[in-house]
């Protein structure tokens, strides 16, 4: 009942900076927050960055001051700015959302992912 769609990913050197974007549609009341979590081979999902639907903000210790999260609650998008980056940081990255879906439901969904890759 809720579709993400994740965009921006790519390669980068290390130190650069890339933005990924993520729009939601479907059928929802409304949407509770949204964040972005990451995974690499052999790794479980992990936490990025999460920011609700009045503006709390969440950030892994490894990506605070480097990263910034944004959301339009009219829009139902979420943005990750990602800089200086790191070859660490290299993984699959998936959108998420909590939402209020019929009939009356919370739940969370997730993004097909999009992939980032640093380079040294």
């Amino acid at each position: 009942q809720v579709q993400l769609v994740e965009s921006g990913g790519g390669l980068v050197q290390a130190g650069g900076s890339l933005r990924l974007s993520c729009a939601a549609s479907g059928r929802f009341f409304s949407i509770s927050a949204m964040g972005w979590y990451r995974q690499a081979p052999g790794n479980e999902r992990a936490l990025v960055a999460t920011i609700t639907s009045g503006g709390s903000t969440n950030y892994a210790d490894s990506v605070k001051g480097r990263f910034t999260i944004s959301r339009d609650n009219a829009k139902n998008t979420v943005d990750l700015q990602m800089n200086s980056l790191k070859p660490e940081d290299t993984d699959v990255y998936y959108c998420s959302a909590r939402a209020w879906a019929p009939p009356g439901r919370l739940g969370d969904y997730w993004g097909q992912g999009t992939q980032v890759t640093v380079s040294s």
